[in-house]
């Protein structure tokens, strides 16, 4: 059975305790958490809703602080990708998107309009789990993203 997900994120590290993890990220890694990064992780993890790309949290860090450049907005998601508090997706037109670390899910991406659905299936994460014995390895982690047609575009 597929559960989809919509608008509303599961987190691990929402509800205010991604703060706690992106401090001791950022000590062990011998950085200061700065007002500037601070604020770009509030609009990250409090006020997007969809799969953003940088782009689109540029425009939202704008609006509340013009003096922050698209620079440390950039460095801001590469530090929380490289933290694992935060994951890339790349969608079909070569975009990528990021997203709060979540409970596991995969994506079904439309190539036509960019929407991203979420959902997970216990039979699939099975089938990967079989698949990856028979060869051998031992999962630690993997990501799986479907390419097509939305119902909507595909009805145009």
């Amino acid at each position: 059975m597929i559960h989809q997900q919509r608008g509303s994120k599961v987190s691990e590290v929402n509800a205010g305790n991604w703060r706690e993890k992106l401090r001791v990220q950022i000590v062990n890694k011998g950085l200061r958490l700065t007002q500037q990064r601070l604020l770009i992780c509030e609009i990250f993890f409090e006020e997007l809703t969809e799969h953003a790309n940088i782009d689109e949290l540029y425009q939202k860090v704008k609006r509340r602080n013009g003096s922050i450049g698209y620079a440390t907005v950039y460095r801001t998601l590469k530090l929380l990708t490289e933290c694992d508090l935060a994951t890339s997706i790349q969608i079909g037109d070569g975009t990528t998107r990021f997203e709060p670390v979540t409970e596991h899910h995969d994506h079904l991406i439309c190539t036509e309009c960019g929407k991203i659905v979420e959902f997970e299936n216990d039979e699939i994460e099975r089938l990967q789990e079989d698949v990856a014995a028979s060869f051998g390895f031992i999962l630690t982690s993997h990501s799986m993203e479907l390419f097509g047609t939305c119902q909507n575009c595909a009805s145009n």
